[in-house]
């Protein structure tokens, strides 16, 4: 079962976990050592995340992944080696405008994310925040009003983070309710448990469509692709993926999902254990 010759993978949960100084902030060396052998040997080696498309980076440049990858849930397809965008898809400012002020009103917590950077506002700032900078490694730019500014930046991402899974139920049900017109997904992240990353792009983007652009852009079918995973979010591009495999750490949603590929999927270790390179052993991939 050698016939891989791409990956999709998923950071935070696969890559990243909750051990700090052992795979968080960074993978553990083992893995970055793995991914780099591994796009020496020219299979596509791609990340695939929710977070800022330039929470990643890192990564990229420390394993040489000098092909292109999946950023803020798929708005931005990047080489960031190349320093070349390969797709981006912005969200209209009326609609970012609105969607904001909604979610501000309802006082909830909020943040917008354009390819280099992310903004919040002054009188939101708190424990959310902080735990985002530790999660991004990146600190953002805090404005005295998220509304005004949307009119003058190139959003493609609207993040509300929600305290825990009620809370974000009545996230889902304010948006769906007054912005139909935007997907709306969820994340979370080991390090900041029990809050939950919501993830808002332009109409018809997911990390299903730019696993799709990827394939196309690099001329390596999806059936040829193993995509790993921990959430329901990234079953949108394992299901196109010829192999699938996922973490210990995984939802039992998504392993359940594993079990329709048969052959052709696989459940491994946890990410604190490094799981993810015995399923690239599984595969044959190394």
């Amino acid at each position: 079962m050698n016939k891989i010759k791409g990956l999709i993978l998923d950071v935070d949960g696969v890559l990243v976990g909750g051990k700090k100084g052992y795979n968080w902030p960074n993978p553990h060396p083992l893995i970055i050592q793995t991914l780099k052998s591994l796009r020496a040997k020219d299979i596509i080696v791609s990340l695939c995340t929710g977070k800022g498309t330039f929470s990643i980076k890192s990564i990229v440049e420390a394993a040489h992944l000098d092909n292109v990858h999946i950023g803020d849930g798929g708005a931005i397809v990047i080489d960031f080696l190349h320093n070349k965008v390969i797709d981006q898809h912005i969200i209209e400012r009326d609609i970012v405008g609105k969607t904001v002020a909604l979610l501000l009103q309802n006082g909830i917590y909020v943040e917008l994310y354009t390819k280099d950077g992310y903004y919040i506002q002054k009188d939101f700032v708190g424990d959310k925040t902080t735990k985002h900078v530790d999660i991004l490694n990146r600190e953002p730019s805090i404005v005295p009003s998220l509304v005004e500014i949307s009119h003058q930046l190139d959003v493609v991402k609207i993040m509300p983070i929600a305290n825990d899974e009620q809370d974000k139920q009545r996230i889902v049900d304010l948006v769906h309710g007054e912005v139909k017109e935007l997907p709306l997904q969820w994340g979370v992240h080991p390090t900041a448990l029990s809050y939950q990353f919501g993830i808002i792009t332009a109409n018809g983007i997911s990390k299903r469509q730019a696993a799709q652009v990827i394939s196309e852009y690099t001329k390596v079918p999806l059936t040829d692709m193993l995509g790993i995973g921990d959430g329901m979010t990234d079953w949108q591009f394992m299901e196109i993926c010829g192999y699938a495999g996922t973490m210990g750490n995984g939802s039992q949603e998504l392993k359940d999902k594993i079990v329709i590929k048969g052959e052709r999927g696989f459940i491994g270790g946890s990410v604190d254990e490094n799981g993810v390179l015995g399923i690239l052993k599984h595969f044959n991939v190394v």
